[in-house]
């Protein structure tokens, strides 16, 4: 048995396939995804989708949404979405460089909240990328 798993960005469909499990980032912790999964309708925080696909894992980066699973269909609607083969390391270790360095000179409340999630956004990137490898 499989799943139906489509991924969306408000600009694209990052996955649309047949699948055989899946691990997603909820706000509450992780999940994991069989088929005949109990349905349900969760927020997706920013993090890892791990996807078990021809007996093997591929990775992508969500950038927080909300997910729906029932009847052996998962959609998962996100921000943004990176599949791990479409993310050049050199550019997340930059980036997760320039967000570190941003965190530090914060100086007012607004600036910290941004910062701290612009530095969640380049750690799953550079994650992603580390654990596929």
């Amino acid at each position: 048995m499989t799943l139906n798993l489509c991924v969306l960005t408000p600009n694209r469909i990052v996955w649309d396939s047949e699948v055989k499990e899946i691990i997603l980032s909820t706000n509450s912790g992780q999940i994991g995804v069989l088929p005949n999964h109990a349905p349900i309708a969760t927020a997706v925080d920013i993090g890892i989708l791990r996807i078990r696909f021809n007996d093997q894992w591929l990775t992508m980066a969500l950038m927080g949404g909300f997910a729906r699973i029932g009847n052996n269909e998962i959609t998962i609607l996100v921000n943004d979405a990176e599949k791990s083969s479409d993310i050049d390391p050199q550019e997340a270790q930059q980036t997760l460089e320039i967000a570190e360095a941003n965190l530090r000179k914060a100086e007012s409340k607004r600036q910290t909240i941004e910062a701290n999630l612009a530095l969640r956004r380049a750690r799953t990137r550079v994650e992603v990328i580390t654990t596929n490898s």
